[in-house]
């Protein structure tokens, strides 16, 4: 067992993250335990609960689950959490979610994307971005979520950028290349998120089958959808003359 304080959890929230996986980390304040980080074995429900004392909250990390019993956490004690640390971190529907390096094969595959998609936007309004690149999406306008889409098309930067620089509109195209320990958040988590919270198109790129599957979403809904396997082009159904010979992007 390993006994810190919250400011040393705060400032280094990723380490107790992963020595948590080995062993539990109580958490104190004042002296007095207020949280335990306690790593469990994901189950077939989406969560498992643990009884801790204190005040907890949850945070999720790749396949496993760190889960604290009676409520979530919010918007301000995730920044809190988070600030200053040099892990990457997505917030969706009050959850923490640790983002791992990316390998060589989403790298390969990233790269060759975002020169596609930058050849495309030429002479065009729209033009693509790359993580790390902060989004914000609202299922409900008091509750944003955070996230680090791999790639994006975005058509109204301009008209949505802040005085600081940081874009506050909605992606019109969001690309995300999967692996197995992002599958399930980017097939079930995001995939719901984007769809409610007014992306467009939602493009789920998987280096380990070669292929590409293309959804547009309209009103909440799946409008249409496509996989593209190897030897075939994949196009945009929204972003016309966006295409990707599907061989040349996987390694």
């Amino acid at each position: 067992m390993i006994v810190v304080s919250s400011t040393e959890v705060q400032n280094n929230f990723g380490k107790y993250l992963m020595l948590s996986a080995r062993e539990d980390v109580m958490i104190t304040r004042n002296g007095k335990v207020i949280a335990k980080l306690t790593a469990i074995q994901e189950s077939k429900e989406r969560y498992q609960e643990v009884d801790v004392p204190g005040n907890p909250m949850m945070v999720m990390e790749s396949a496993k689950s760190y889960h604290y019993k009676r409520r979530k956490a919010s918007y301000e004690e995730f920044l809190e959490l988070t600030r200053g640390s040099e892990e990457r971190y997505e917030y969706i529907d009050e959850e923490i979610y640790l983002l791992a390096s990316p390998r060589a094969p989403h790298q390969f595959t990233l790269r060759k994307l975002l020169v596609i998609f930058d050849q495309w936007s030429i002479g065009k309004r729209c033009e693509p971005w790359a993580a790390p690149f902060d989004i914000h999406l609202y299922r409900f306008a008091d509750k944003p979520n955070l996230i680090h889409p791999d790639l994006m098309m975005i058509c109204d930067f301009d008209e949505f950028v802040d005085e600081e620089g940081y874009y506050q509109g909605v992606p019109g195209l969001i690309v995300e290349i999967i692996s197995e320990s992002t599958k399930r958040v980017d097939i079930v988590v995001k995939f719901d998120l984007y769809k409610a919270c007014g992306v467009k198109e939602y493009w789920i790129v998987d280096p380990s089958t070669k292929r590409i599957t293309i959804y547009r979403f309209e009103d909440g809904e799946i409008a249409e959808q496509r996989t593209f396997e190897q030897g075939e082009i994949a196009a945009s159904f929204l972003f016309k003359g966006l295409t990707v010979a599907v061989d040349q992007v996987f390694r």
